[in-house]
């Protein structure tokens, strides 16, 4: 009953009316996902639109046998809008990053709300769309960009969200290589010139400070 009221009180549903807010939390199957398992596999078939209550998801897609990280998903956010609307399988893969509370809404209870009520396809279509958006514009910046600007651009983020203090690269090395498309080799050999330049100081294990953030700055593009 909890966890059904969670569904209606999204935030993702706050300007739908009760009575489909109501609808949505009745038909939705309620789940929970480990760090570190899978809420679902690329290519799978698809089980129903996905919608995360708590926790954190990566999105990984693989590419000539190299993962990398499609998009990060957090409480409000959906996943699985491309089989629900194009048919077909998942075309990614969606890891628990931290331990997940998540609702599933089965394509056909989820179709007959959205007969009832076509904001709620509007609303799912133009959360589609700001994706593929957020999308564009990373795929443009990650062909543009080389690793260098792209994992300088990062940093000075991560010290802009920690202030004055120390900020760590978050799940590791190999997961920020996936977050900018490359391995982890390359991240590893890229922190060590960055380190060697000035441009940042290791204060422990895992554990960065940016000391020449105008120099960082300057390696981004």
């Amino acid at each position: 009953m909890v966890d059904g009221r969670k569904v209606e009180e999204s935030p993702l549903f706050a300007e739908l009316d009760r009575e489909t807010r109501r609808a949505l939390g009745r038909v939705a199957v309620i789940r929970r996902a480990p760090a570190g398992s899978s809420l679902f596999r690329a290519g799978a078939p698809a089980r129903g639109l996905v919608l995360i209550l708590e926790g954190t998801v990566r999105v990984i897609g693989e590419r000539q046998g190299r993962q990398h990280l499609v998009h990060e998903s957090g409480p409000g956010e959906t996943l699985g809008e491309v089989p629900l609307f194009a048919g077909g399988g998942y075309p990614a893969t969606a890891m628990a990053r931290t331990d997940c509370l998540y609702a599933v809404f089965p394509p056909e209870a989820l179709g007959g709300v959205m007969r009832r009520d076509p904001a709620v396809a509007w609303l799912l279509l133009g959360r589609l769309a700001n994706r593929v958006r957020h999308l564009v514009s990373r795929l443009e910046r990650n062909t543009a960009w080389s690793v260098q600007s792209r994992l300088a651009e990062v940093l000075l983020a991560r010290q802009a969200a920690a202030g004055a203090g120390a900020f760590t690269l978050g799940a590791g090395q190999a997961a920020l290589a996936e977050e900018l498309g490359t391995v982890r080799e390359v991240v590893v050999r890229t922190l060590a010139e960055f380190r060697a330049a000035g441009l940042i100081a290791r204060e422990r294990r895992g554990w960065y400070r940016v000391s020449d953030p105008a120099g960082l700055r300057s390696r981004v593009m």
